[in-house]
């Protein structure tokens, strides 16, 4: 068998109905749609519902706040940190790992151990994490965030441009 003689099962392809085609035969002159009338027509839209107001617009949409003066971290590990085997860890150090992304603002956070003496440097440090930096003997530097004491500015696209 060759890809040019394939070809689907008898029956399994049915032929649409052309409806509209004259006089004679099924479907002619009124096409199935009866006489007269709005439905005979093709004035109707698809969704249109009888003058009831229509899901599309009886569903709500858009609902919700999104803040865009957030401000967001990204968080890091005290096992993160451990595992850089760096004395002083600050958002530089760790984008040069390829931890952060550049100019991030880095929140360091307590999930895991660390078991030795670091100067961590970072925007943001939960209680757990800074507890146990200096634990270890390490010391904690909170670095001032890029805006200074005002707002962080606006993020999104409907407050750009205008």
């Amino acid at each position: 068998m060759k890809v040019h003689e394939l070809k689907p099962a008898p029956g399994s392809n049915k032929a649409k109905r052309r409806v509209g085609r004259g006089i004679g035969g099924k479907g002619g002159k009124t096409a199935g749609r009866g006489t007269k009338g709005q439905k005979a027509r093709d004035t109707v839209p698809m969704n249109f519902e009888g003058g009831q107001m229509p899901l599309h617009m009886r569903v709500p949409k858009l609902k919700g706040f999104k803040n865009p003066f957030r401000v967001e971290y990204q968080a890091v590990n005290l096992d993160t940190v451990d595992a850089t085997g760096l004395d002083e860890v600050g958002p530089t150090e760790l984008h040069t790992k390829g931890l952060v992304h550049k100019g991030a603002l880095v929140k360091v956070l307590g999930r895991g151990e660390i078991g030795r003496a670091v100067t961590v440097r970072a925007h943001g440090f939960s209680k757990s994490a800074e507890a146990a930096i200096t634990a270890a003997g390490g010391t904690v530097e909170v670095l001032p965030l890029p805006w200074g004491d005002r707002r962080p500015p606006a993020k999104g696209n409907h407050l750009t441009n205008r």
